[in-house]
């Protein structure tokens, strides 16, 4: 059955209605898996290339939103989280090498934490990873590298905590 971002977005809608919880995200997840595995979708949604960050989608009743990123060369992530929300990232083409991190020391008042990176692991195309509420992760791509993430919610419009790496990260 052909993927498209309608439906994409619809059986999002239907799971976060229900179970907007670590459990319904994976079932988000694994939509967004078998979207990736849909040439015709993908190339719906990358046609003639798209700015490294683009909404594709906002869900006017839930608030949760599809994205496509494109990045071209080198494009290095700060360790992050998502504030009061989460994400999935799912890869389209290329490679992005994620590196999870622990919490040291919070974000306070502007400044960034303290954080140590725990592993770094390969999304490569058709992988797809969550990121809950407050996991700190950072992105690191090279060439070009191209994502289908879904925001919990309009993630310009929240605060998400930046941190400084300390330390460095265990191989997976």
């Amino acid at each position: 059955m052909t993927v498209t971002l309608d439906s994409l977005a619809r059986g999002c809608h239907d799971i976060l209605a229900t179970d907007n919880t670590p459990a319904g995200r994976a079932r988000v997840a694994a939509l967004l898996a078998q979207a990736l595995q849909d040439a015709s979708f993908l190339r719906s949604v990358f046609a003639g290339g798209v700015p490294p960050r683009k909404v594709i989608y906002r869900d006017p009743q839930l608030g949760f939103a599809l994205l496509a990123h494109e990045h071209h060369g080198n494009h290095v992530g700060t360790p992050h989280d998502h504030g009061p929300s989460w994400a999935i990232y799912g890869q389209a083409e290329g490679e992005t090498v994620m590196t999870d991190f622990e919490r040291l020391a919070p974000s306070v008042e502007g400044r960034p934490g303290k954080a140590r990176p725990t592993r770094s692991y390969a999304l490569r195309p058709g992988d797809v990873h969550v990121y809950n509420e407050g996991d700190i992760h950072a992105p690191d791509c090279e060439g070009l590298s191209r994502l289908v993430r879904i925001e919990g919610t309009d993630l310009k419009t929240v605060p998400c905590a930046r941190y400084e790496e300390v330390g460095s990260a265990q191989p997976a």
